[in-house]
């Protein structure tokens, strides 16, 4: 098992040199750069730029130099300072990246976690009944609902439960995290983020259930299908215990697969539903960042989500082990 680990941790490492690498360079060869669009917001307030600002403020950016060997030479620079354990200063916030990402982090993770939680809590019954009852009037209604979210925009259908709910109904505020103009204690302020998460929380588990519920459906058809699952019926079991007790938890060694994306999932954020109710979240810091070509944020979040990725693929793997005791891990 020791052994599997470290090899496997020793391939990590150099997926992520890899993806590090290709991550700076598509950044770099973004159209517009930091300073770029900084040098058009100047022009645009009426400001006179002439070209050696425009050059110092690239050098100072470490930007200058746009030639093939130039980016190289800002990548490992770029991977000196991370063996340091140093991400950079953010270009927009212009403190370091972990500040910000520690800052907006807690916002992101609370709602994926507890959005997991209620998507894993729905999906998975509605998958298992779906696959028990097939062709069955509940097996096409969950068809056909789940349909439904998988094919609604995150963008579109978190606009629409705001215009209903908040704009129109007006039982939950419209956007941001806290009601500014309220001065709330203890269960008061509870109540408050709990008002304002409801909506964008209700958005990401209705999206979210239609993959995880196919999936569970999915392998669960297979499994039930199996000649040891005709056998135990035969023997005269009960069908609950056919379901619940042999198919389901063989239906339990692919959905391990899923649980892979779960850890990155949890702290990479909702870019688009953060960005729709406006919530101080990591994706709508992200998303930011991108639009505005900011360097040391995008990589340091990009190979945040990429460690935390590799270490779900390796548990995942492990998890295998646990599920299934056929399953033997060597190296």
């Amino acid at each position: 098992m020791l052994k599997y680990i470290l090899k496997r941790l020793g391939w990590c490492l150099v997926i992520l040199l890899g993806v590090s690498l290709i991550i700076y360079v598509l950044v770099r060869c973004m159209p517009a750069s930091f300073v770029d669009q900084k040098i058009a917001e100047m022009n645009q307030g009426g400001a006179i730029i002439d070209e050696e600002l425009i050059a110092n403020m690239k050098k100072m950016y470490g930007l200058d130099d746009e030639s093939f060997f130039g980016i190289l030479k800002g990548y490992f620079s770029w991977l000196g300072a991370l063996c340091q354990f140093d991400l950079g200063t953010s270009f927009v916030h212009r403190i370091p990246v972990l500040d910000v990402i520690v800052q907006h982090m807690g916002v992101s993770f609370i709602i994926a976690f507890v959005a997991i939680i209620f998507e894993y809590m729905i999906a998975i019954p509605l998958g298992v009944t779906a696959a028990t009852h097939q062709y069955s009037v509940r097996d096409y209604v969950v068809t056909i609902l789940v349909m439904l979210g998988i094919s609604l925009p995150s963008f579109f259908f978190g606009q629409m439960l705001k215009d209903f709910f908040a704009m129109k109904l007006g039982w939950f505020p419209p956007s941001g995290l806290i009601d500014a103009s309220q001065n709330f204690s203890g269960l008061g302020r509870l109540g408050d983020y709990i008002a304002h998460i409801f909506l964008p929380l209700l958005t990401i588990v209705i999206l979210g259930i239609g993959g995880t519920m196919r999936y569970v459906r999915t392998n669960m058809l297979e499994v039930l299908n199996s000649d040891y699952i005709r056998t135990a019926r035969a023997k005269g079991l009960k069908e609950s215990k056919v379901i619940y007790k042999h198919a389901f938890r063989n239906t339990m060694i692919p959905i391990v697969t899923m649980f892979a994306g779960i850890l990155p999932s949890l702290f990479s954020g909702a870019m688009l539903t953060e960005q729709v109710f406006d919530l101080p979240g990591i994706g709508n810091v992200a998303l930011t960042a991108t639009l505005k070509g900011d360097i040391p944020f995008i990589m340091g979040y990009n190979m945040f989500l990429a460690i935390l990725s590799v270490i779900g693929v390796l548990l995942a793997d492990l998890m295998y082990a646990v599920v299934d005791p056929r399953v033997k891990l060597t190296a």
